[in-house]
């Protein structure tokens, strides 16, 4: 009988199951996209019914075209969008209200007022984030604040709130399970990195009570299973990890210094710095990777809220294009972007910026400007946003990083990673399977049940698919890059009066 995993990767656009073998082979994936709403500017929601069903229905798909059941499931992992809130009743297991997403700023002026009281240096102190409207706490306040069911519910002890992990494992396990991994719960803003809880400082601080929030449990290991009276066979969740936890799980990232960037809406760059939590000046982030057994290993993290956001903004509000796959065509068509730069700022800039009030801009624009140079410049700024991290990283560190690994959809893009290196100067390498996310939440997953003895097997299932280096001069980057600097200052503070 052969072995199954089941990854569940609930993205921000849209939700896909996999299927692996024991050998770590994807034998069937099904995706399917949903929409997310923006009410007012700098808002964004998203129907948590929404999620879970396009979720289960790629459940189902997976399974039909593997020609399996669950019953031939051996374990499911789940990875997902980072730091969104839900909150539902906990007997009916209504949603209460919208999905807050991890790009909303509705709560930057409160993020504002906590920094302008010190008090962003107790969370920075407590959590290893910087306060900023990307994280749950502030979102989860609003809710209490703002939703007249919720607090009501949270009075009478029935709301529950959760990440999206949260939110899958409770329809999952038919709401038995209310509960998170340490690398989810390192995102919320309220949770300490280090006691490895929910801190009562901050709790109070931001007027969340306790007994709404999950149980905070190791990202490899039982978290419960699959109601067997709505989904017919009792599998059990063994596995969770935020989305970019899970991709440097899953390109292998297990010794200290390894670096991955993945580009997905967002653009994430992560070093693994092992046992130990790195402080950052440069407003990096120290976050929790994952945890398995007692073992905790620690990452420093760099955001960028908009990358294969811009590109699905070009394609859908635009029709630059009808496939992002046409994209590597457009950008080579010509020879340079002539001046053009593009800061993807649709809901501020983050690290090393930290600036919710930063907005996109398009800057060198000419009458010879064409679609194919805004492409052009568009994948320029996803490389430029990840050379601000890495060079912040590096510093921060004291790690010289001579090696990234690469991920995500636009990964696939040839010239992305060829301008990233030239960029980065460093060598970019890519694994032949770039779906390294939901690979790290099937791995995490395994492990826990025995499918794969230790991470040194999984490490042998790593193999890279092609490398880029350097094929630029320094002066020709220099230029690049105080190109970019002036563009980045040009769209600071413009939503701020």
């Amino acid at each position: 009988m052969s072995t199954i995993i089941m990854a569940l990767d609930q993205g921000t656009t849209s939700s896909r199951t996999i299927l692996y073998n024991q050998k770590g082979e994807a034998i069937a994936t099904a995706g399917e996209e949903f929409s997310s709403q923006y009410p007012e500017a700098g808002w964004v929601e998203q129907e948590p019914e929404d999620i879970w069903r396009s979720q289960k229905n790629t459940m189902e798909a997976a399974l039909k075209k593997a020609g399996l059941t669950l019953a031939d499931v051996t374990a499911i992992g789940i990875t997902n969008q980072r730091e969104t809130v839900i909150a539902w009743h906990s007997e009916t297991g209504k949603p209460v209200g919208k999905a807050i997403v991890w790009q909303c700023r509705r709560t930057a002026d409160y993020c504002d007022q906590l920094k302008a009281e010190g008090f962003d240096k107790v969370i920075k102190e407590k959590t290893g984030l910087v306060t900023d409207a990307y994280f749950s706490g502030s979102k989860i306040r609003w809710i209490l604040r703002n939703n007249v069911e919720a607090r009501g519910l949270a009075t009478q002890g029935l709301l529950k709130v959760g990440t999206v992990d949260s939110w899958l494992i409770w329809k999952l396990t038919g709401g038995a399970v209310h509960a998170t991994d340490v690398s989810n719960a390192s995102r919320t803003m309220i949770f300490n990195i280090y006691d490895l809880k929910f801190d009562s400082v901050l709790l109070n601080k931001l007027e969340i009570p306790e007994d709404i929030l999950p149980e905070v449990k190791p990202s490899s290991g039982i978290f419960g299973k699959t109601d067997k009276k709505i989904f017919g066979h009792e599998v059990p969740i063994t596995g969770v990890a935020g989305d970019q936890q899970a991709a440097l799980f899953g390109q292998a990232c297990y010794e200290k210094g390894m670096t991955k960037i993945t580009y997905g809406t967002g653009c994430f760059m992560m070093m693994n710095t092992g046992s130990e939590a790195i402080s950052s000046p440069s407003g990096l982030l120290t976050t929790i990777g994952w945890q398995i057994g007692d073992k905790v290993t620690y990452a420093l993290e760099g955001s960028v809220f908009i990358a294969g956001a811009l590109m699905q903004w070009m394609r859908d509000d635009l029709d630059f294009f009808t496939d992002v796959k046409e994209t590597e065509a457009m950008a080579t068509s010509i020879p340079s972007t002539e001046g053009l730069y593009i800061v993807p700022a649709f809901v501020g800039l983050g690290a090393p910026y930290w600036d919710p009030y930063a907005r996109g801009i398009m800057v060198g624009i000419t009458r010879g400007t064409t679609k194919n140079h805004i492409v052009r410049a568009g994948l320029q700024s996803l490389a430029y946003q990840a050379n601000d991290l890495i060079v912040a990283m590096t510093k921060d560190s004291g790690i010289k990083i001579k090696n990234v690994k690469v991920d995500g959809g636009a990964g696939a893009n040839n010239y992305l990673c060829q301008f990233q290196a030239d960029i980065l100067g460093v060598i970019l390498s890519r694994p032949k399977n770039v779906e390294t996310t939901a690979m790290g939440a099937a791995y995490l997953a395994g492990l826990a049940v025995g499918v794969w003895n230790d991470i040194d097997q999984i490490k042998s299932y790593w193999q890279e698919d092609c490398s880029f280096q350097l094929n630029q001069s320094q002066t020709k980057v220099d230029e690049c890059l105080r190109g970019w600097k002036r563009a980045v200052e040009r769209a600071k503070g413009w939503a701020k009066d």
